[in-house]
């Protein structure tokens, strides 16, 4: 009985979780993108929980990595800890914008609290800056060169070597740059 209950809960659990990465994906398998590889990054502001501001101005000059996650989606909570180290590795030297797809700032607060995250975020209750991104699927990642241009994107699972790669070579790009 008690091996019953606790298959139970795991998998009332499982079916808890999975709506919050898929909410509405569409039933044509479509991909959900707004912005592809090769477009600018679309005119955003986003207020970080530190209440400065980010927008396509204030990422130019670094690579930008924008991450859109919600806390209870379990694909973000596998995916949250690599960026985070990332995040760690590569400072300022890249921009860094987690944004919430429908989550309150007391629920993302409490769950980069309980799992050590410092990631830069920015609480969106609703989806008004996801849609300028993407119409379903979380965790979206997208990469922007320093003039703002996405580069690279990844959907569900983020590849961190790949990831790793295309912000090494997007900073020698800008080392390059600045050296002339």
């Amino acid at each position: 009985m008690k091996r019953v209950l606790s298959f139970l809960l795991c998998a009332a659990v499982v079916l808890l979780l999975v709506p919050a990465c898929l909410a509405d994906e569409e039933a044509d398998g479509g991909s959900g993108d707004v912005v592809r590889v090769g477009d600018p990054l679309p005119p955003f502001l986003a207020t970080m929980a530190d209440g400065s501001q980010v927008s396509p101005a204030t990422l130019a000059g670094r690579p930008a990595v924008l991450v859109f996650f919600h806390t209870e989606c379990a694909d973000c909570q596998r995916e949250l800890p690599g960026l985070q180290r990332l995040y760690e590795a590569y400072g300022a030297r890249a921009g860094f914008v987690c944004i919430s797809r429908e989550e309150g700032a007391a629920d993302v607060a409490a769950y980069w609290q309980a799992h050590g995250l410092s990631l830069p975020y920015c609480a969106c209750p609703d989806r008004s800056l996801y849609a300028l991104f993407a119409e379903h699927t979380i965790p979206r990642v997208y990469v922007a060169d320093a003039a703002g241009r996405v580069c690279s994107q990844f959907t569900e699972r983020v590849d961190q070597a790949r990831l790793q790669s295309v912000l090494d070579s997007l900073l020698l790009s800008v080392d390059v740059n600045t050296a002339h």
